[in-house]
C-alpha cells in the first residue's frame, strides 16, 4: 500500500509489515482523493497460454492489429487464417489487450470478443474504469517507466511481468474516472485532427519552401534574378579565356583535345546551332529549354570544363587511415551536411601515384553518379583526398566559373531534368561521363554570376 505520512512523505507498506520512503518514485503531486499504486494492485495480468489447434476459428489479434497510439483495433483474421502455430494467450470480452513487446510503440485495446492474442501480448485484468486505464497506458508517463524499465535490452525490448507490477500509477475517485474518460471521448478526436492538421502545415511549409527555392534557382538560371550591367565583359569573352587555358593544358598533356568541340550559337533567323570542329552545323532548337539574356551562351559542360573520374581502387586498397576516400554516398553526405564521418583511407603512397594523372582542385565540384545523382559538392580546400571510380565524377573548374553559380546551376530544374530524362527506363540511374558531358548550361559573365549567388543566398536566408 501507499501512502502519505505526516511528514508528507510518500510511503510504501508490504504484507511483510515493512515500510520505505518512496519519494524518488513519486513523479508529481495528486490531487485530494486521488491515491498511488502499484500495477498490480488495480491489474492482473491473466496470462492464460493455450495451443491454438483447440482455437483455430476465434478471432486472432497481433500487435500488428492494433493501432498505434490510439487503442484501436483495426483488421484481423482467425487463429487458422494467421496460421498461429505457437501457444497464444486466451482473452476473454472487455479484458484490455496490451503488447509488451516494444513498448514504446504503445498498442493496447479493449476486446470486445473472445479470442487468442499473440504470446507478445499480455491480457488484462482491470479492477477500476478499464477506460481510464486504457489511457494511462498510452501515455507518455506510462511508457516512460516502461522505457526505463527496459533500456538496457537493446534488440526487441520486452516487459515482464514482475516489472509491471512495479510500475506506479494515479488512481482517482471512480466517478472521477468516468469523467476523465467522458472528457477524453469528446477532447481526443480533437487532438487527432489538430496533428493531423499540423502535419499537413509542416508538410506544406516543406513543399513551399523546396518550390521557392526550385522557382528561385530557376529564376537565376534564365537571367531574370538579377539585372543585366552592360559594363559586364560578357560570357562571350570568359569562354574565349577558357579555350586558352585549355589550350594551355593541353599543350602540358594534363588534358585530352575533345575532338567533338563545339560553340553553340544563335543565327541571324533567331534559331541555336552547334559548330562542330569539322565545320559541320546543326539546328538545336529543341534541346535550348528557355532564352537567355544577350550577353550569355548556351555551352556543353564539355566546352568549359574537364570531367573525369578516378583511378581504380580495389578493395583491398582500402585502409583505416591515410588519405580520405570517398564513394558516393560520402559525397553525398558531404552535400547535404558539409561533413562526413569517413571509415574509409588509402596509403599516401598511393594517392601520390594517383596524384600523377590528377587529383580534386580547389573549386572543382565533386558529383555523384550513381544511387542519387547529381549531389555536390564544392571542393573548399586544399586537404587531399580521393574518390570511387564510377560513382563520383569530378568537374575541373578549369575557366574558375563562380563554384558556388556552378553548385546552384546543378541543383536547377534545368540541370536535373536532363539527367532524369537519361535515366528512364533504366533499373539503376547512372550518370556516365559521356552523359555528363553533353549536358547544356546557360553561362553567365562572371561579374553576373557572383550577383547571382549574393542574392540566391539572401532569398535562401530569409526561408529558413
Amino acid at each position: 500500500v501507499i501512502y502519505r505520512g505526516d511528514d508528507n512523505s510518500h510511503y510504501e507498506k508490504f504484507a511483510d509489515g515493512t515500510v520505505r520512503c518512496i519519494d524518488d518514485e513519486i513523479p508529481f503531486e495528486l490531487p485530494n482523493g486521488w491515491e498511488w499504486c502499484r500495477f498490480n494492485n488495480v491489474i492482473n495480468v491473466a496470462s492464460n497460454l493455450v495451443d491454438p489447434n483447440d482455437y483455430l476459428e476465434l478471432p486472432h489479434i497481433a500487435p500488428d492489429n492494433i493501432e498505434k497510439y490510439t487503442g484501436n483495433l483495426l483488421q484481423y483474421r482467425t487463429v487458422k487464417e494467421d496460421n498461429v502455430i505457437s501457444c497464444n494467450h486466451f482473452f476473454n470480452h472487455g479484458q484490455i489487450i496490451y503488447s509488451k513487446i516494444r513498448p514504446l510503440l504503445r498498442k493496447a485495446v479493449i476486446a470486445d470478443f473472445d479470442g487468442l492474442c499473440s504470446a507478445d501480448m499480455y491480457p488484462l485484468d482491470v479492477f477500476v474504469n478499464k477506460h481510464y486505464i486504457l489511457n494511462v497506458l498510452l501515455s507518455d508517463f506510462f511508457n516512460h517507466q516502461v522505457a526505463e524499465m527496459v533500456s538496457s535490452r537493446v534488440k526487441m525490448p520486452k516487459i515482464n511481468q514482475d516489472e509491471l507490477s512495479r510500475i506506479i500509477l494515479p488512481i482517482p475517485p471512480i466517478q472521477e474516472q468516468r469523467r476523465i474518460v467522458s472528457r477524453l471521448e469528446q477532447l481526443l478526436p480533437l487532438v487527432v485532427k489538430y496533428n493531423d492538421a499540423q502535419a499537413k502545415l509542416g508538410l506544406l511549409n516543406v513543399s513551399i519552401t523546396n518550390l521557392l527555392k526550385k522557382s528561385i534557382l530557376q529564376e537565376a538560371i534564365q537571367g531574370r534574378l538579377v539585372m543585366q550591367d552592360s559594363n559586364d565583359e560578357p560570357a562571350s569573352e570568359l569562354l574565349k579565356k577558357i579555350n586558352k587555358e585549355k589550350e594551355r593544358l593541353i599543350k602540358e598533356k594534363k588534358i585530352k583535345r575533345d575532338k567533338q568541340e563545339s560553340v553553340i550559337y544563335k543565327g541571324d533567323d533567331n534559331c541555336y546551332y552547334e559548330k562542330f570542329a569539322d565545320g559541320s552545323v546543326i539546328c538545336i532548337n529543341e534541346e535550348i529549354p528557355f532564352e537567355i539574356p544577350q550577353n550569355w551562351r548556351w555551352v556543353r559542360l564539355k566546352t568549359v570544363f574537364n570531367i573525369w573520374s578516378a583511378n581504380r581502387v580495389h578493395e583491398r586498397d582500402w585502409r583505416k587511415n591515410g588519405i580520405p576516400f570517398y564513394r558516393a554516398r560520402e559525397i553525398g553526405k558531404i552535400a547535404d551536411c558539409g561533413c562526413v564521418d569517413n571509415e574509409l583511407f588509402i596509403e599516401e603512397s598511393l594517392y601520390r601515384n594517383f596524384a600523377k594523372n590528377g587529383v580534386p582542385n580547389v573549386d572543382d565540384l565533386m558529383m555523384t553518379a550513381v544511387g542519387t545523382l547529381g549531389k555536390t559538392y564544392i571542393v573548399r580546400d586544399t586537404k587531399p583526398f580521393y574518390f570511387k571510380d564510377g560513382s563520383v565524377l569530378c568537374i575541373g573548374n578549369i575557366g574558375h566559373i563562380n563554384s558556388s553559380y556552378l553548385y546552384y546551376f546543378f541543383n536547377s530544374e534545368a540541370f536535373i531534368a536532363q539527367f532524369r530524362n537519361d535515366s528512364q527506363g533504366t533499373t539503376v540511374g547512372t550518370l556516365t561521363m559521356v552523359r555528363l558531358n553533353g549536358y547544356l548550361m546557360p553561362l553567365p559573365p562572371l561579374e553576373e554570376q557572383r550577383r547571382i549567388v549574393e542574392k540566391i543566398s539572401l532569398l535562401f536566408d530569409k526561408l529558413k
